[in-house]
């Protein structure tokens, strides 16, 4: 076991820590390699263009987190404290954006209020290329987000609140504002500050329908592959990373105010029928519905639309993409590898190392490093750990150079961006395993590593498949970690998408973001079914 921790600090060392370091010392010299402090900061601030981003991205954070926090809580509510019809349908529709990368909205807006756009009217001469696109984009993408946070939060409630309060003849309105709001407020809080973080982090939206409308990410990339200024995209990245770091923190306090919240002795609320409420909820829930299934559509049926708009017959050539692109069906089937590599690799190691620092028994300080290490990468925003792999491994003098431009960066990188999530639902379901059975595997003299496949893998099967599952589908759909690192052999469908938006291609953009949507949903439903059979017949001690 002390051979795997060693080995698990040298990924995080390796993955993480030097990448960010290659960053920010890149930050402190010229375009000459000179070193000149923070000069490049003093540049950047003094330059209103460039600073004039930070207020936008800032904006664009606040704006959608307070659009999607009042959304997803109204949806998450009803699902959870009403007794409105249709509650599984509503919640499998309200969690289909996940499954599409970021891009897929954007394309979906430019059909629908774009210049040549059907509901073009319905902005009142506003452009949807600029900070309604962008917002617009990202409350669909974040949407699925927030409900799952916000429905963990509010299905958490203690009954015996609400019955004190009907029995001191507490009306509905003030019950929801004294007992309601109050026992979800951290679930709320978090899931707004979550979605902070996911908006002035992301990269793909604001490249496709944000215009001339700058934001800290698309400044990066404009810095790095247009202006060749890798100095200024780092500082830039070191930026970027301050509001997401410090949201991070907020958001770990906030988390653990909320495991605080419920007693042992707390009866589990149950939502009684109400025809106002249930019928208003409803109507709510159906609205959002309708705009998920609008926007998704959208993007399905532009995939198939001849040349918009002045040929709508459908066709199927748009998915032609060697018509479109030199290397045709090549990113996508690159997408799908890279989706199946990190998947098996990284659960494998999520799984292995969070055992190790969970269940082992010597080197404490270093596994308690090691945890805290395993959560930096949720901090970390893609594009800036893109850039700064770059700057560490593309090094001549880096031993590890070998590694930039091949496919084994590409998963590298996605497995640590994605680590945090990993590593917190294995630590979860190993602290749920009862002590007292390594015990009694321990005093029976069985090594650790075989109680770990006969006890620790059986147990924790459902988180694991969870696990690969969540690392399958955000591979899948991810951008900004990999935008600085694909190159001709390895580029991806989602990188895919955005060339052929840029090059004019938006039927054939569309096209590819459907294809990656259907392989997640696809995903999904395997895991699903995986989970089925694989839980049914190792989980039956649950059931007892």
């Amino acid at each position: 076991m002390g051979i795997l921790l060693v080995f698990a600090a040298l990924l995080m060392i390796f993955g993480l820590m030097a990448p960010l370091w290659a960053m920010f010392s890149k930050s402190l010299h010229n375009s000459a390699g000179e070193y000149i402090g923070f000069e490049n900061y003093a540049t950047y601030l003094s330059s209103p263009a460039l600073t004039q981003s930070i207020y936008n991205t800032l904006f664009i954070g606040i704006s959608v987190s307070l659009i999607v926090g009042l959304l997803a809580f109204g949806f998450s509510y009803s699902l959870t404290r009403t007794c409105m019809p249709f509650k599984r349908t509503f919640k499998l529709i309200g969690s289909l954006p996940i499954l599409a990368p970021s891009l897929l909205p954007a394309i979906s807006f430019i059909y629908l209020f774009g210049n040549q756009g059907i509901w073009k009217s319905w902005l009142m001469g506003e452009s949807i290329y600029g900070p309604i696109g962008i917002i617009m984009g990202l409350v669909f993408w974040c949407f699925p987000h927030a409900v799952l946070i916000m429905s963990t939060g509010l299905s958490n409630a203690d009954a015996r609140l609400y019955e004190a309060a009907r029995a001191l003849r507490t009306s509905p309105l003030r019950t929801f504002f004294t007992v309601t709001l109050p026992g979800a407020k951290y679930g709320l809080m978090s899931a707004m500050i979550v979605i902070f973080t996911l908006v002035v982090c992301d990269f793909g939206v604001a490249k496709v329908i944000g215009g001339q409308y700058n934001v800290l990410a698309t400044d990066i990339y404009k810095q790095v592959i247009g202006q060749h200024n890798f100095a200024m995209g780092a500082v830039t990245s070191v930026i970027l990373l301050l509001p997401a770091v410090l949201s991070f923190g907020v958001e770990t306090h906030i988390r653990r105010k909320q495991q605080s919240m419920m007693s042992s002795n707390a009866v589990m609320y149950q939502p009684q029928p109400s025809k106002l409420k249930d019928t208003i909820a409803f109507l709510f829930c159906a609205g959002i519905v309708v705009s998920i299934i609008v926007v998704i559509g959208m993007a399905f049926y532009g995939s198939l639309i001849s040349f918009w708009p002045y040929n709508k017959s459908l066709t199927l050539n748009n998915y032609d993409f060697e018509r479109f692109i030199s290397y045709g069906w090549a990113p996508f089937f690159n997408s799908v590898k890279m989706a199946l590599l990190v998947a098996v690799i990284g659960t494998l190691l999520t799984f292995v190392i969070a055992y190790c620092v969970e269940k082992g028994r010597a080197m404490k300080p270093l596994r308690n490093i090691l945890h805290l290490m395993a959560m930096m990468p949720m901090a970390v925003p893609g594009m800036v750990l893109g850039l700064g792999y770059i700057f560490f491994f593309n090094s001549p003098a880096n031993p590890l150079n070998g590694l930039y431009g091949t496919m084994t960066i590409l998963v590298l990188c996605t497995v640590v961006h994605l680590y945090t999530v990993g590593h917190m639902t294995a630590m979860t379901t190993l602290r749920q395993i009862p002590a007292e059975i390594e015990a009694v595997a321990a005093s029976l003299k069985i090594p650790q590593y075989k109680a770990f496949f006969k006890i620790s893998v059986p147990l924790g099967l459902p988180a694991i498949l969870d696990i690969a599952s969540y690392l399958f589908v955000n591979a899948m759909t991810t951008t900004s970690g990999v935008i600085f690192l694909y190159t001709t052999d390895t580029v991806l469908a989602s990188i895919a998408v955005m060339h052929l938006d840029e090059m004019g291609y938006t039927a054939a953009a569309a096209a590819m973001a459907v294809m990656i949507m259907v392989t997640s949903a696809l995903a999904r439903m395997i895991h699903s079914a995986i989970s089925y059979v694989l839980i049914k017949h190792t989980q039956k001690w649950r059931y007892r």
